[in-house]
């Protein structure tokens, strides 16, 4: 049973271009999410895949595996399937499970990680998403915050960047969830995600999780006792290089 960690990354993004290769306590955000996924994984199965040239050959100069991929994927699932693909073929491999982490989440938890992993492996799914609870009204309402609301058994029931379940009666009581990028598959349940076409809801929310939902899939998802901190503006990234200078995890990585 063979488990694989992709790390999709590329240049051009929409609302922070350039980000991967932004430096955070002097080391670019795609740095910091590939050492802290080879502490959960090893090197060996510990995969960058991008378009882009710098991002490959930043990769190689600190010891990482770079899977170059086309440059005309919009989705970090297709990218992700393409680098499995040459991964195997590459490495006359197969793979079972692939673990993917989004390369602009430079505070991820090695164990959540670890856990994540374990739970596809272990557990009666084909897609395991993590989930990280909100602690402030600001960032429940805040739209670049993906939230999720589960059934009793952690199965999510919906994804929304609007504020569910609604705060307008309990707000101090209710669970706040929010979707983080590290999400597993098993390797053909990502393939025929792929091959969905894409849904109303998927559309409507700009989440491409409901997509599984709509079509009567489960996704099991995973409490992360850290908040995960994505990275789509300047502001977001000065506020995770202050929290990146008190990490445990980073005081075992940086040079």
């Amino acid at each position: 049973m063979t488990t694989i960690a992709i790390v999709p990354a590329r240049m051009s993004s929409s609302r922070l271009p350039n980000k991967p290769m932004m430096k955070i306590c002097g080391i670019p955000m795609i740095g910091h999410c590939y050492y802290r996924t080879k502490m959960a994984f090893g090197n060996k199965n510990t995969f960058i895949a991008t378009c882009d040239e710098e991002i490959f050959e930043y990769i190689l100069s600190i010891g990482g595996q770079a899977i170059m991929t086309s440059n005309k994927h919009e989705r970090a699932t297709t990218r992700t399937a393409e680098a499995s693909e040459i991964i195997e073929n590459k490495n006359n491999l197969e793979i079972d499970y692939i673990v993917m982490v989004q390369g602009d989440e430079p505070l991820i938890e090695p164990k959540v990680l670890c856990q994540t992993g374990k739970e596809i492996e272990n557990g009666n799914y084909n897609i395991v998403n993590v989930m990280c609870e909100l602690k402030t009204l600001k960032m429940f309402k805040d739209r670049n915050n993906v939230k999720v609301v589960v059934d009793n058994d952690n199965n999510a029931i919906y994804f929304s960047r609007e504020p569910i379940p609604s705060p307008w009666k309990e707000s101090k009581s209710i669970k706040k969830y929010m979707q983080t990028g590290i999400i597993a598959f098993r390797k053909e349940k990502l393939y025929e995600f792929n091959n969905m076409s894409e849904t109303f809801l998927e559309k409507v929310e700009s989440v491409d999780m409901n997509r599984v939902i709509e079509n009567g899939g489960k996704i099991k998802m995973v409490l992360s006792p850290n908040l995960s901190v994505g990275v789509d503006t300047l502001p977001e990234l000065k506020s995770v290089e202050i929290l990146m200078k008190k990490d445990k995890n980073f005081k075992i990585y940086k040079k």
